[in-house]
């Protein structure tokens, strides 16, 4: 791949989004790990690139560095990786040191890292060394990227879904109140595969003990096996809980990163109601039902990004997600 620009703002962006895109190949395969995508330019074009691929594995930074065939044009070269680089002994050795051993000149970060072990040392590092360090490049993107991975360190709980289907006149479900009567189907094959993937992000999903009780759901992601054979917690949640708060941090304390919210809508109101959340999916079926078990009420949403989907069968999936 080639860049022919004189213009280093927009190459940098370019090759940025490339990182990114190179990133989102493991998603839900590098948790607890966040995605991350590094890509060696020499004379404007791609010379190696690569991305972290599950956790325990090299991350990124190494792996764009050997796939280079010629290694001798590392130290005119330079590197974009969409988050900062490592400077600690995990599982692997730091990448900052591995660059530095290279002597690549120069180092493009999507953003910094909010890991404790990192948090702007391997920025210092590689400046210590005399490497030239821009940092922000297609920050929003890559913030985006690992919301989840960004939002439970730095709020110290897990990142929130909440996701819900309604009719378009505003109902989630007919008026039931035993576990006889049939629920409403609003969700189609192609949307329902679409809950599974969501399922497979998370890993734990709450349900409220109404639902438990009237649906016996098995929220399982058995549609969706691309993430490997891991299936999320379930935790069923009464109204005698008391705090949410508490009971996030004792999530955030047990190394869940994420949870999925599935409802119903008076557990998904508690939520709201405490602005807990941090991504809210609303599919809309096509069909009107008069009345009903009405749907969540809709937090304020000023601020996210919204994303829309439409089925080939008329359902609308928006999505209205915070940057962490």
């Amino acid at each position: 791949m080639f860049l022919n620009s004189q213009d280093n703002h927009s190459a940098d962006n370019f090759f940025m989004r490339r990182c990114i895109q190179l990133a989102a190949n493991g998603e839900g395969l590098t948790w607890p790990n966040p995605m991350v995508g590094a890509v060696v330019v020499y004379d404007g074009r791609i010379i190696g690139e690569g991305w972290h691929h599950k956790a325990g594995e090299p991350h990124a930074e190494p792996n764009a560095i050997h796939s280079v065939k010629d290694q001798t044009l590392l130290c005119k070269s330079t590197l974009y990786v969409s988050l900062e680089p490592c400077s600690h002994y995990g599982k692997t050795p730091p990448c900052a040191d591995l660059i530095i051993e290279k002597r690549i000149p120069r180092v493009v970060i999507g953003c910094a890292d909010p890991f404790p072990s990192v948090c702007g040392r391997g920025i210092e590092k590689l400046r210590s060394a005399g490497i030239e360090v821009s940092v922000g490049v297609e920050q929003e993107e890559c913030l985006l990227l690992n919301r989840r991975f960004f939002t439970f360190h730095k709020l110290q709980r897990p990142y929130i879904v909440i996701k819900w289907a309604q009719t378009e006149d505003g109902f989630i479900d007919h008026l039931r109140t035993s576990p006889s009567e049939a629920p409403l189907k609003l969700s189609d094959g192609y949307t329902s595969l679409l809950v599974h993937k969501l399922r497979a992000q998370s890993q734990c999903i709450m349900v409220g003990s109404r639902t438990q009780y009237l649906d016996s759901p098995r929220l399982t992601v058995r549609n969706w096996p691309l993430y490997g054979t891991r299936q999320p917690e379930k935790a069923v949640m009464s109204r005698s809980l008391g705090d949410l708060k508490t009971y996030l941090h004792a999530l955030y304390e047990k190394n869940v990163q994420s949870i999925l919210v599935e409802g119903g809508s008076s557990l998904i109101d508690s939520f709201t109601g405490q602005d807990l959340w941090d991504e809210l999916q609303v599919e809309t079926a096509p069909l009107a039902i008069g009345q009903g078990h009405s749907a969540p009420k809709m937090p304020d949403t000023d601020g996210c990004r919204t994303f829309t989907l439409k089925t080939t069968g008329n359902h609308t999936i928006t999505s209205f997600v915070r940057i962490p």
